[in-house]
């Protein structure tokens, strides 16, 4: 997905930054969801991520989301075997946003793959992608930004803010997130898979 040049659509202005045909896509996208999938019951997982999948996510067949989540752009988004995206999460997937195996955001997360360059003239949009490995979590209200790596297993604790990748099997806390101490290994991926 292209990002327009801020120089010539001058987004300070009301400019926009993304083509019509990504601004109409998204305008359908939106529509669908609320009418179809917004209201639904938490057990109607099935449903949602079938809907995701006619708009272009990669959805794993286990995986979960709510009817109260926030999808930007689905074929921007990729979500593993029994992922969940849970209550009021906001996924602001202006890139590629992945969840692997078992990730879990919890309640009102928020997930934002789009900045902008505060020191352009124009405000330029800048995208890059966000990476929720296996077994990680974000906590409730966490904020996760672009072009973070969460490692496997990693834990972003409630309210916290990562703004650098976060190591694998360690559990954050804060603004900006800092390390609290290790997480005990608990593995629900078959060694098999290794």
């Amino acid at each position: 997905m292209d990002v327009l040049d801020a120089s010539a659509t001058t987004p300070m202005e009301g400019g926009a930054s993304f083509s019509i045909r990504n601004r109409l896509f998204r305008v359908a996208w939106n529509v669908v969801w609320a009418v179809l999938a917004s209201w639904t019951p938490p057990f109607m997982h099935p449903w949602r991520s079938f809907l995701l999948r006619l708009f272009g996510a990669k959805v794993a067949e286990t995986a979960g989301i709510y009817g109260s989540a926030r999808i930007w752009y689905p074929p921007n988004l990729e979500i593993g075997e029994h992922a969940y995206i849970g209550p009021r999460v906001n996924v602001y997937c202006m890139a590629k946003i992945s969840f692997g195996d078992y990730a879990l955001a919890s309640q009102g997360a928020h997930i934002c793959a789009g900045t902008h360059d505060i020191d352009d003239f124009n405000f330029q949009l800048k995208t890059k992608p966000i990476e929720i490995g296996a077994q990680a979590w974000i906590a409730a209200e966490a904020f996760v930004g672009p072009g973070v790596k969460i490692g496997e297993g990693a834990v972003l604790g409630a309210r916290a803010c990562a703004f650098r990748d976060l190591e694998p099997w360690v559990v954050y806390s804060g603004n900006p997130a800092q390390p609290l101490r290790k997480r005990k290994y608990h593995s629900r991926i078959s060694s098999k898979s290794c």
